[in-house]
């Protein structure tokens, strides 16, 4: 283990200084790996390497005659182009924006716009030609750059020009650094708001930075030390709090390697290839990973269906003893022939060298880490927000309860407020909403602690464990929230639709239960030639089409990943006798949750 690696909280102050330290302290380790798409490769670039491109990027940036404190936007997949942006921006006093790759080309615009961005960093092209109709409304815009190659002359604008002219062309000019405070504004990241529109987090360089040494610091308080021998498997995307923070800055603090995957779709090739012994990411994976496990499963034989449940049975009792909560039994005996025959062949579809595997974002089923930490593999739930740079808590190794989000990191305060509120309070507390005082009053009060929203219960040993949460927000399963009445509250204006209730929780995408106006319906049927008095009407393809239309033009002005998929339509109202609405007339969610239960269900059928 090469201890000696670690960046020490003391010798960084900003994450420019963490990157320099890192440079500095190890040029010649390997910092990240990606795969070259045009020789079919992977290829890897050391701290060095990094160091000069880091240097080409600053020249190009401080040409544009940028201000500190000026905004500057990346949308890019993960790569070491997008280290190279961010440092070279970071250390010129800039503030880095980061933007989905897919999120709609008005929520965008809408960002560009309200952070008054200076400088765009696209990926292609065709990501130009979407945001091109729309360029009136980000002005502010006074270059905008193309990682691949600007060929399209009916898009022309004087501000585009792709990455290749920009960039100098290889240097010999030094590394450079400008002296920040470690309370300079290094980002803003923009996350669902109440009001349907984004709201901008601003994160500075001692929020971020502290959180990434928080998470380490738990690391070796857990048994877990992260070194120069780890590899990280990066597939979340960066503009994600966690993949930046725990998957970009953690690791460079401890001199480990990154590896871009190809895509989620090859993210079983890349696990296998690349062997990671890091793995951090929302549930979704974990879910897919273990709906593949059993689907696998139904085709064995009896005899391999009864040892896998033996393994993950008895896995599970290894566990729990080691952990101290449960007493030595004789069936442990059975676990190294089980898990040569069961856990390892499972485990090697993983790359076989995954010590740690991370969950966050939102909450992962206590079965599916049931069976993953039944065999063998060390499963860590944590929980965080982006308003606190994102990670305020996190199972440890040796203290690890699969149904728990963990105790709060070293140096993260936690207390429990009206409701069994979780507060927070620590270094890595936002400064608040950009151009947003009075949603940033109501986020922290006046004492500095962050309201989290969600209701949490604490045992004796540290643990904390949601409980609830004091407003309706949906967590979906990449770890986006989305607060549901704002959107139902959109949706009701529609005259077609009488009720409606969003559903989407740990789940890959919203969805949503419609009580339909009687009279409206008849309308529908009549434009799109169906029998309204037949229930099977309400299934018809062309219907459903029709409905999720009408959706999508009314929550247009909300986040691009708050699109509504799937929907069931229904002529049976809402009822205060049924239980189904309070006496002020407001929907009982878990009520209709419970009553449309298998209609949920069969929405989300083949995901």
């Amino acid at each position: 283990m090469n201890s000696d690696n670690v960046i020490q909280v003391q010798e960084a102050d900003t994450l420019s200084e963490l990157f320099h330290e890192r440079v500095k302290r190890t040029p010649q380790l390997i910092a990240y790996r990606s795969f070259d798409k045009d020789n079919k490769v992977w290829q890897s670039l050391s701290w060095a390497e990094m160091a000069k491109q880091v240097a080409r990027w600053q020249i190009a940036l401080a040409s544009e005659k940028l201000a500190t404190g000026d905004k500057v936007a990346i949308m890019l997949r993960n790569c070491p182009q997008w280290v190279m942006f961010d440092q070279a921006a970071l250390s010129l006093g800039l503030v880095t924006v980061p933007l989905y790759t897919n999120d709609r080309p008005d929520n965008v615009a809408y960002i560009l716009a309200d952070a008054e961005v200076k400088l765009l960093l696209l990926e292609s092209t065709s990501q130009w030609k979407q945001l091109h109709p729309l360029r009136e409304e980000f002005s502010c815009i006074t270059r905008i750059v193309t990682v691949q190659s600007v060929a399209d002359n009916t898009l022309s604008d004087s501000r585009l020009i792709s990455v290749d002219r920009w960039l100098p062309s290889d240097n010999d000019n030094p590394l450079y650094m400008e002296k920040y405070s470690p309370d300079h504004l290094a980002s803003i990241v923009y996350t669902s708001g109440t009001t349907g529109r984004p709201k901008g987090v601003m994160l500075s360089h001692r929020n971020m930075l502290m959180n990434a040494f928080y998470v380490n610091q738990a690391g070796i308080e857990g048994h877990a030390d992260f070194n120069s021998n780890d590899l990280f498997l990066s597939f979340l995307p960066l503009s994600h709090t966690l993949e930046r923070t725990a998957g970009y800055y953690m690791p460079m603090i401890a001199g480990a390697t990154v590896a871009y995957a190809r895509s989620v779709q090859q993210i079983s090739n890349d696990l296998t290839i690349l062997r990671p012994t890091v793995l951090i990411s929302v549930p979704r994976i974990y879910e897919q990973i273990h709906s593949k496990l059993q689907s696998q499963l139904e085709r064995k034989s009896p005899l391999a269906k009864k040892l896998f449940t033996l393994a993950t049975k008895v896995g599970w009792q290894r566990f729990e003893y080691s952990q101290g909560r449960a007493n030595w039994s004789i069936s442990l005996l059975g676990w190294p022939i089980l898990r040569r025959l069961v856990a390892h062949p499972i485990l090697d579809k993983l790359g076989g060298r995954l010590r740690l595997a991370i969950s966050g974002g939102a909450a992962l089923s206590p079965k599916i880490a049931k069976v993953f930490v039944g065999l063998g593999l060390n499963l860590l739930q944590g929980y965080g927000l982006t308003e606190a740079s994102p990670v305020i808590t996190v199972n440890l190794p040796d203290k690890n309860d699969p149904s728990s989000i963990g105790p709060p990191l070293p140096n993260v305060q936690v207390k429990l407020g009206d409701n069994n509120e979780l507060l927070t309070k620590s270094a890595c507390v936002m400064l608040g909403y950009w151009n947003n005082l009075s949603a940033t009053e109501q986020m922290i009060d006046k004492d500095g602690w962050l309201h989290t929203g969600d209701q949490v219960r604490q045992d004796v040993t540290g643990h904390l464990y949601i409980t609830g949460r004091i407003k309706d927000i949906i967590v979906m399963d990449n770890g986006e929230k989305v607060p549901p009445s704002d959107m139902e509250t959109t949706l009701r204006a529609e005259p077609l639709f009488e009720q409606v209730m969003i559903v989407g929780e740990g789940r890959p995408f919203l969805s949503a239960l419609v009580v339909l106006n009687p009279e409206q319906w008849q309308t529908l049927a009549k434009h799109l030639a169906v029998d309204s008095d037949q229930p099977s009407s309400l299934e018809n393809k062309s219907v459903q089409k029709a409905v999720l239309a009408r959706i999508a033009n009314w929550i247009k002005d909300f986040p691009g990943y708050a699109q509504i998929r799937r929907v069931s339509l229904s002529l049976s109202p809402w009822t205060i006798e049924e239980g189904l609405l309070t006496p002020s007339l407001k929907i009982k969610r878990a009520r209709i949750l419970e009553r449309y239960a298998q209609q949920i269900e069969e929405m989300y059928e083949g995901f």
